[in-house]
């Protein structure tokens, strides 16, 4: 399974909040999207789903941006995946065949149903604050397109 843009801005987005939320209360969005390398407009959308579903907290106005809250680094990589819409990944076909399942399995069903649930297993006992890296220097280098 290969993870969406949409999945990998919401994940990098809160990373980069959450580090930067130990040396200031606010982040704007303009700062993260020059930071990471992404665009701003549709890294707007994404930021604004997070804090619809109350991953990050948002302050409008010019002394404004996201903020994590008291849950954001204990949230499992699976809730952000639904938050982003791509829970249905993990029931479709490697083949894309659109009759595969249990029933009328595809050459490789049985082989992926065992990786698809060890990897289900892996974003939901994962969470957010598992994978922020603060002793690292270059941390926000390695969550950046280059």
């Amino acid at each position: 399974m290969v993870f969406s843009k949409t999945f990998g801005y919401a994940l990098r987005g809160v990373l980069y909040v959450a580090l930067t939320n130990e040396v200031k209360p606010r982040v704007q969005l303009e700062e993260i999207a020059i930071q990471l390398s992404v665009p701003r407009h549709f890294l707007g959308k994404v930021m604004k789903k997070l804090v619809k579903e109350g991953v990050l907290i948002s302050i409008k106005g010019p002394y404004g941006g996201f903020s994590v809250n008291e849950t954001t680094l204990q949230i499992p990589l699976l809730r952000l995946i639904e938050i982003t819409g791509e829970p249905e990944e993990f029931g479709s076909c490697v083949l894309r065949l659109r009759k595969c399942n249990a029933q009328n399995p595809c050459p490789m069903h049985r082989q992926i149903e065992t990786l698809r649930r060890q990897w289900q297993s892996l974003l939901a006992s994962t969470k957010i604050g598992d994978l922020l890296r603060k002793d690292q220097p270059d941390f926000i280098k390695s969550i950046a397109t280059l």
